[in-house]
């Protein structure tokens, strides 16, 4: 008898029994129609000889076999395979996540080495691929619509570009992602991929896109769907990472601990979700930048929304970090109904109702360290300096964040700092700390010559709407 199906429900289901779908409806829809966030009914839990034979596996077949733990109501094993390997196979490493030690504590898992550099390509080349491979099935067409802080979208864009059964609309904040950042959304060259700058802050573009999905009428004619990390089959694909990265430095047989530059949530809760499945993990640090909502609500147990400020790690610059949505479900005891009132009144007041058992459950799963420009600057300059490795903005705030973890002496050895971008896509910062100007791969080494594909919008749900109506291909047939 095979493992048990894994069905999927909304983090807003207010029935005691909440109704259920499979990963191939969970894939297709993203985001739920009452506004939750798709989570497991259950998670697969890994025993120890599991784990190690995880060891030494190739990053493609890892994946198939840890995604398939989500997805095997949809996809075969060897349907997952195949897929897994043609969606590592255009990284230019061929350990895919190659890990890079700094100090005899500090190791770097470097996840920047797909076609966008960036770690959103690790879970992006392998969903792209499965949502083509259901369509095909149904024969039928979705819109892809996201929102992105910087990375999301090239890669969602590079993922979807020139697929017969999806369009693929992405916003971001005009003039608050880097020019690397913007390029490779606008040089993508395909007529079914769309990159929309808002004039507003990211946070304005997932409002945005929630607004879209929560129009019925409009989800149901373009057959709307998201690959930001709303979308589960994104956090099934992240947590592949940290499982080779965990066998890779000795796990299960110890402990290790991870630090993550994190903003919407979604890449530490793959970590999160890791540990829950087995994976001994010691410590989970969150490292912010001056946009600390996160960091403030597990100092104080406070969750309020401030200004977003621009700062040198665009991608984290958000307040509102859609997946935290998650953990909410799990600390308010899997009580849709409770988390549907908690979200409500967090949109209407900006600040979420306090639960000193839910904040005291946080602390224990988390560790969270704020990183300033500042400390960001000098983490780049002195990681050069003592390894010769050059990290960007993001990266650093990782590394920053691991690095008073283990001097605080609360992580155990291992620690594995989460490097998320290339640091040719943030040179202007790069080479100020060091003096050095990181190099683009050569793929990417023309993209300031590229003609760029852009629509700058406001931050209006009417023109965004009007723009995607008029474009999506689905639009035409229904």
């Amino acid at each position: 008898m095979g493992p048990e199906v894994v069905r999927y429900l909304s983090t807003r289901d207010p029935r005691p029994s909440p109704s259920t779908l499979s990963f191939t409806e969970a894939l297709l829809a993203g985001l739920a129609e009452d506004g939750g966030l798709y989570v497991p009914d259950r998670l697969p839990v890994l025993s120890a000889a599991t784990l190690r034979d995880y060891a030494g596996l190739p990053y493609a077949e890892l994946a198939a076999r840890v995604v398939l733990l989500f997805a095997g109501e949809t996809f075969a094993a060897d349907e997952l395979r195949q897929l897994a390997v043609a969606a590592y196979s255009s990284f230019n490493r061929a350990a895919v996540v190659p890990l890079v030690q700094l100090d005899e504590r500090l190791w770097l898992l470097e996840l920047f080495h797909g076609p966008t550099l960036a770690f959103k390509d690790l879970a992006l080349q392998l969903v792209g691929p499965m949502f083509d491979a259901v369509l095909a099935r149904r024969r039928e067409h979705i819109t892809v619509v996201g929102a992105t802080s910087g990375d999301t979208g090239s890669a969602a864009l590079e993922a979807c570009r020139d697929r017969e059964a999806i369009d693929i609309f992405m916003l971001f904040p005009h003039n608050r992602v880097s020019e690397i950042q913007r390029r490779q959304m606008t040089t993508v060259d395909s007529s079914n991929a769309h990159a929309i700058a808002i004039e507003g802050t990211f946070d304005d573009c997932q409002d945005l896109v929630k607004a879209l999905f929560a129009d019925a009428k409009l989800r149901c004619a373009l057959n709307l769907s998201a690959v930001n990390s709303i979308n589960w089959a994104r956090i099934a694909a992240q947590t592949v990472y940290y499982f080779a990265a965990g066998v890779a430095l000795g796990a299960p047989a110890r402990p290790i601990s991870f630090s993550v530059p994190t903003g919407n949530f979604g890449n530490v809760y793959a970590g999160h979700i890791v540990r829950r499945m087995g994976l001994p993990i010691n410590r989970l640090a969150i490292g912010t930048n001056r946009n600390d909502i996160l960091a403030r609500y597990f100092a104080t147990g406070r969750m309020a929304i401030a200004p977003v400020e621009p700062s040198l790690t665009p991608s984290m610059d958000i307040q509102v970090s859609s997946n935290f949505e998650r953990l909410l479900f799990e600390l308010k005891g899997r009580n849709g109904a409770a988390v549907s009132e908690v979200m409500r009144l967090f949109r209407q007041n900006g600040r979420m109702p306090e639960d000193d058992q839910g904040w005291h459950t946080a602390r224990r799963l988390f560790s969270t360290h704020k990183v300033d420009d500042t400390h960001t600057m000098d983490t780049i300059a002195e990681t050069y300096a003592r390894s010769g490795v050059l990290i960007d903005p993001h990266t650093a705030i990782a590394v920053a964040a691991a690095q008073t973890e283990i001097s605080s002496g609360k992580a155990s050895a291992p620690m594995i700092a989460l490097a998320c971008a290339h640091p040719a896509k943030f040179p202007d910062v790069v080479e100020r700390a060091t003096g050095l100007r990181p190099v683009l791969p050569a793929a990417l080494g023309d993209i300031l010559e590229r003609r760029e594909r852009l629509v700058v919008l406001p931050n209006d749900l009417g023109a965004v709407t009007r723009f995607i109506r008029a474009r999506a291909r689905r639009a035409e047939n229904s």
